[in-house]
C-alpha cells in the first residue's frame, strides 16, 4: 500500500470505524486522523494499519484497535490545556493520538524494546510535546502530577491507588478493569480530594497490566 493509500485508509477509518460508531469528539476524530498508524506497526504490519483491530507490535503487546482508542481518549475528555498520562505506551500511538489534542502528554512502559522503538517514532514524526519513560506503570509519574486525565491502556485487577491519587481534582482516569482477558472500560472521576464517581463504559479486551499494583509477572504471562 503507498502512502497515498495510507491516508484514504486513514479517512475511511475515521469516518467508518470511529466516526459512524458514536464517536463525535471533533478534536478526538482530527487527531485520529493526523496521526500515521503505519508508522507504529512493524513494516510487515503496516499493510493492516486501518483494520478495524488490534495487531501485534512485538514483546507480547499489541496496538489498540483503533475505535477503542478514540473511545478512551472521547471518555477522558481530553482538552488543549491538559496535562495527561498515558499507562503502557507501546508503540507510541495513542499518545501521538494524545498529544495532538492535549499540551503535554507523559508515557509510560515497562518494556524498554518498545520504549526505544517508540521515542525512535516520537523523533522521527516530530511528536515534540511527549514524554517517555521506561518504568513500572502501575506506580504513576509522581514528579509531574497531578494529571488532568490519566489513559490506561492494559487491563488491571483493580484500579491502582496510586493512579487515583496522581489524578487532579475534576480530572478523569479510563481504566480497563476485570481479568487478565476481558475487561469492562471504566471512567473514574475525581469530585473531591477523597472522592471519585464512576461510570461503565462497555466492555474490552485488552492485555494485562503487569506492575506492582497490577497483575504479577510470576506466573508466565508477563
Amino acid at each position: 500500500m503507498s502512502m497515498p493509500n495510507h491516508a484514504r485508509a486513514r479517512s475511511r477509518m475515521v469516518e467508518v470505524q470511529i466516526a459512524r460508531r458514536g464517536v463525535r469528539d471533533r478534536a478526538v476524530l482530527k487527531a485520529m486522523q493526523q496521526v500515521p498508524r503505519e508508522a507504529f506497526l512493524e513494516p510487515g504490519s503496516a499493510r493492516f494499519a486501518y483494520r478495524d483491530t488490534a495487531l501485534p507490535i512485538g514483546a507480547g503487546q499489541t496496538i489498540s484497535q483503533p475505535y477503542i482508542v478514540a473511545v478512551m481518549i472521547e471518555a477522558a475528555e481530553v482538552r488543549p490545556s491538559d496535562c495527561v498520562l498515558e499507562v503502557g505506551a507501546g508503540s507510541g500511538y495513542a499518545a501521538c493520538v494524545l498529544s495532538r489534542i492535549a499540551r503535554k502528554v507523559y508515557a509510560l512502559e515497562r518494556r524498554a524494546v518498545l520504549v526505544n522503538a517508540a521515542r525512535h517514532r516520537f523523533e522521527t514524526l516530530g511528536y515534540g510535546n511527549v514524554a517517555l519513560r521506561f518504568d513500572d506503570g502501575t506506580c504513576g509519574w509522581p514528579e509531574v502530577a497531578p494529571f488532568d486525565a490519566i489513559l490506561v491502556s492494559a487491563g488491571a485487577p483493580e484500579v491502582p491507588v496510586a493512579l487515583k491519587r496522581q489524578l487532579a481534582v475534576g480530572g478523569r482516569l479510563v481504566i480497563p478493569v476485570g481479568t487478565r482477558r476481558v475487561q469492562t472500560l471504566m471512567k473514574l472521576v475525581r469530585t473531591s480530594e477523597n472522592t471519585y464517581q464512576e461510570e461503565a463504559c462497555g466492555a474490552v479486551a485488552f492485555v494485562a497490566l503487569v506492575g506492582a499494583q497490577g497483575w504479577p509477572e510470576d506466573d508466565g504471562h508477563s
